[in-house]
């Protein structure tokens, strides 16, 4: 449906109020006024506001809009102690809220005057629940832009239509530069670390926040690609490329999230698409204390798109080098006059043939539609859906031998041309957060999820050291089901001078697995030269000749867990973190083939304790210590009894800095992580278990992102990890974990031209580095280091963007990740080109 601009600027004028705010402006104040009678004046904008924060809510009496020439003037009258408003842009509307204010003028709520000057569409200001005003400001054709002063006791915003220009002109003022929504390399606060809304600067542990801009500008195709640009983050063990596996501190992670919500690294990669993405979010080290049994490395939440209050519908396409064709579709917007209900439709489709020449090619659809219903100020109701189908080749690698892969062209296959791995994904979730007044709310979340995967393929099996490599078929047939419920409250409060924000809650997850594998009758080998390609002839059998079952298992897991925790603000630059969670875990599964039943019930509490000094503004000096546990599900000792479960332990401090006025985050840390009671063969009874095995990784990491001048954007990071066995019955002690670098490294940066006739075009560099790894556990060979370069150069103008990436610049060849063994190591792309656009309405 078309309508004219000005009705749409009208509508999105006034849809914005239901907006949040999205970027801090922290610009330097120059002889900044007194305020209220505060003895010391405010130098910076951070200043102003921590003096305002102890200061009573304004009541703004009084609207005056006037234009001016060039512009016009937006009037808050009697508010010169209002806190400055923080701004963000969306579409053409330039937000900016202010707290501890209340709205009460004689025109009412929303004041609006429609047409006030040339370029400007809509002026609105409104009252927002949680004593906050907001300012919309729409321009005709762009974001105006805004700078803020206090003059004769009013706060005032000086308005020009064109918002791409820097605004000076008064050197007392608060000068406000427009940014774009979700944009930029640099995030201030996550959920994961404490499942609230906390600034990156009080969180004493590692977390690191790779927002969508960095995946659009580089066109990462999976989570373990985009997570090149953490520290410590290296891709694992892929089942044939069937998953998207990663380890962090040297430990696979076994659990990821998805907005807050468990599924396991082993059930398909889920939404993995950067178009649907808004940021992922990498809690380093143990979080058992929040999402329970998980492996101590640390966890990935990947946090997909919400539906905005102002429409935008945005096409977006790829194409590239070996078939890559990638159309999606995002809309979003308001359904109802109100703007309290919102809606967001994503869709994408993926086909790519692949640079190894699989006769099978990549094929993926994503549908996630989403509804927001705001029912009433406080209350609000979240439905999120999402289907996945995708088909994709299942591809072993390349061999080892000796101590080495094969040398043998990267490009050749020792698998069926035809083998195939295919996933099929539903889930469906809602979420309902009611605050019941400004401290307190409560929040109520429960998702649904079925997975079911099948291959069918030639397989890699053995390896002899001449290159004779023995293949077989198999057939996997699994169906997956996970049920998610938590319920957490939110309250802050004060015991006299400090300050506490407490967290409650309990979940409950259940997971139930059924399937099999296949086999032909025998199980016979077909054997090939890896070097001369000579070999036994295959035809590829029908599934109903695949009648050898091995496997026919049904499996189910619950988990509650109860956790509390508690930060503590002793004063402004002295905060505590402590928490702890009890768990009760019960699994039982059925082994149809042998006709026998095992299970177990295992509790655990695990605590976590975190301290964070703050000597300034721009630093975070921390120190933790946290647990985490896994249960060695169905392993058991020749007694009959089950084992005691993983335990590790964790020691972290580090320094997270703040420069550029927020604009640029940097993290240090140092940690020591200890993982025990670790699962390995009765060496008396191989068909049983003992908890015996130890595992250490400690290791120094460094993070680095955000805009270091404008337009100069970068996400950089290193990693020494010195993982290895210290206790075991069955691995070498001093063995190392496969797929661990000693070093890794990454870097990655964009410039985008800021002013004149190239203003938009941009260049992207990056380089890569991993280290040298282990192939195996047992560490008979070794993956060699390599470093990758990606280059872009791209243009960005008014709501469109085109864009040429370039990946592997050089056309080295590398291993990216073994699966654990030696018949399986894949190799990364070759040089890639990959051209993309979207245009955003």
């Amino acid at each position: 449906m078309m309508k004219q601009w000005h009705s749409w600027a009208i509508a999105l004028g006034f849809v914005s109020v239901f907006l949040p705010p999205a970027v801090w402006a922290n610009e330097v104040v120059t002889d900044a006024p007194t305020l209220n009678g505060l003895e010391q004046p405010a130098t910076t904008l951070g200043e102003w506001q921590t003096q305002l924060a102890q200061m009573p809510v304004v009541t703004v009496p009084g609207v005056r809009v006037t234009a001016t020439e060039g512009g016009l003037r937006v009037v808050l009258e009697g508010a010169e102690s209002l806190a400055a408003p923080v701004f963000s842009v969306v579409g053409n509307a330039l937000i900016g809220d202010i707290s501890g204010a209340v709205l009460d003028v004689p025109e009412g709520d929303p004041f609006i005057v429609s047409n006030p000057a040339e370029g400007i569409a809509l002026v609105s200001v409104s009252g927002l629940p949680g004593d906050r005003i907001r300012i919309a400001i729409t321009g005709e054709n762009t974001p105006p832009g805004a700078e803020v002063s206090v003059e004769a006791s009013n706060l005032v915003l000086s308005v020009v239509p064109d918002g791409g220009a820097a605004i000076a002109t008064n050197e007392d003022a608060i000068q406000i530069t427009a940014l774009g929504e979700e944009t930029g390399y640099v995030t201030d606060d996550a959920s994961t670390a404490t499942r609230t809304n906390t600034p990156l600067r009080d969180i004493p542990q590692s977390i690191q926040v790779v927002p969508q801009q960095v995946l659009e500008d580089q066109q990462a195709d999976s989570i373990s690609e985009a997570l090149r640009n953490v520290s410590g983050v290296n891709t694992d063990d892929s089942f044939g490329g069937s998953l998207d596996r990663i380890n962090i501190r040297g430990f696979q992670t076994d659990v990821f999230l998805e907005n807050g919500f468990r599924r396991g690294s082993s059930s398909s990669s889920g939404i993995s698409d950067f178009e649907l993405i808004e940021r992922l979010e990498v809690l380093k080290g143990p979080a058992s204390v929040l999402y329970g049994n998980i492996e101590p490395g640390g966890v990935v939440n990947v946090i997909t798109e919400r539906p905005l209050s102002v429409a935008e519908y945005t096409l977006e396409g790829a194409i590239g080098s070996f078939g890559l064709l990638r159309p999606s579709i995002d809309l979003t917007g308001p359904l109802d006059a109100n703007g309290r209900i919102l809606y967001r439709l994503n869709t994408l489709y993926a086909t790519e043939d692949g640079y190894r020449d699989y006769d099978q090619d990549l094929e993926r659809f994503v549908l996630a539609p989403s509804l927001t219903l705001n029912l009433s100020d406080r209350t609000s109701l979240d439905f999120n859906v999402s289907y996945i189908n995708q088909d994709r080749p299942f591809d072993r690698g390349i061999p080892a031998i000796g101590d080495e892969v094969a040398d043998v062209p990267y490009d050749r296959l020792f698998q069926d041309p035809d083998a195939v791995a295919e996933t099929e994904e539903f889930s469906a979730s809602y979420s309902l957060t009611h605050e019941f007044n400004d401290n307190w709310q409560v929040r109520n979340e429960f998702r649904y999820l079925s997975i079911d995967t099948f291959d069918f393929r030639l397989d890699s099996w053995t390896i002899e050291d001449d290159g004779t490599l023995d293949r077989r078929w198999r057939s996997n047939d699994d169906y997956s089901e996970f049920y998610s419920f938590q319920t957490n409250v939110v309250g802050e409060f004060n015991t006299g001078s400090v300050e506490h924000t407490l967290l409650a809650g309990v979940d409950w997850n259940r997971s139930t697995r059924q399937g099999g594998q296949r086999r032909l009758p025998g199980d016979p080998s077909f054997f090939i030269d890896i070097f001369t390609e000579e070999g036994d002839p295959i035809s590829r059998p029908d599934l109903d000749d695949m009648t050898l079952v091995v496997r026919n298992n049904t499996s189910r897991q619950d988990n509650i867990g109860f956790y509390l925790q508690d930060q503590i603000a002793l004063t402004d630059n002295l905060q505590i973190l402590a928490g702890g969670r009890f768990d009760i875990v019960d699994f039982e599964s059925v082994n149809s083939l042998a006709n026998t039943e095992t299970g177990d019930t295992v509790e655990r509490f695990t605590p976590r304790i975190g301290i964070v000094y703050q000597p300034s503004q721009e630093i975070s000096l921390y120190t933790s210590y946290s647990q985490s546990f896994n249960p060695n599900t169905f392993a058991q000792t020749v007694e009959g009894s089950f084992l005691e479960p993983e335990i590790s332990e964790q020691f972290e401090v580090g320094v997270r800095g703040e420069f550029f006025d927020g604009r640029l985050i940097a993290n240090l840390a140092a940690y020591e992580i200890t993982k025990q009671n670790v699962e390995g063969p009765d060496p008396d009874n191989p068909d049983f278990s003992l908890a015996v095995g130890e595992i250490r990784s400690r290791g120094i990491e460094l993070d680095v992102s955000g805009e270091i001048t404008p337009g100069w954007n970068v996400i950089a990071s290193y990693a020494h990890t010195d993982a290895e066995v210290t206790e075991d019955n069955f691995y070498l002690e001093g063995s190392r974990p496969d797929n661990v670098p000693r070093n890794n490294a990454s870097f990655w940066s964009t410039y985008e031209i800021q002013s004149g006739n190239l203003q938009g075009l941009g260049f992207g560099l990056g380089l890569f580095y991993v280290g040298e790894r282990e192939g195996d556990f047992e560490n008979t060979y070794q993956l060699p280091s390599y470093v990758r370069t990606d280059a872009a150069l791209f243009y960005r103008r008014d709501n469109w963007r085109v864009a040429l990436n370039f990946q592997n610049l050089f056309d080295i060849d590398y291993i990216r990740y073994s699966e654990g063994y030696r018949e399986a190591n894949t190799p990364g792309e070759p040089f890639t080109v990959i051209g993309s656009f979207s245009v955003t309405f």
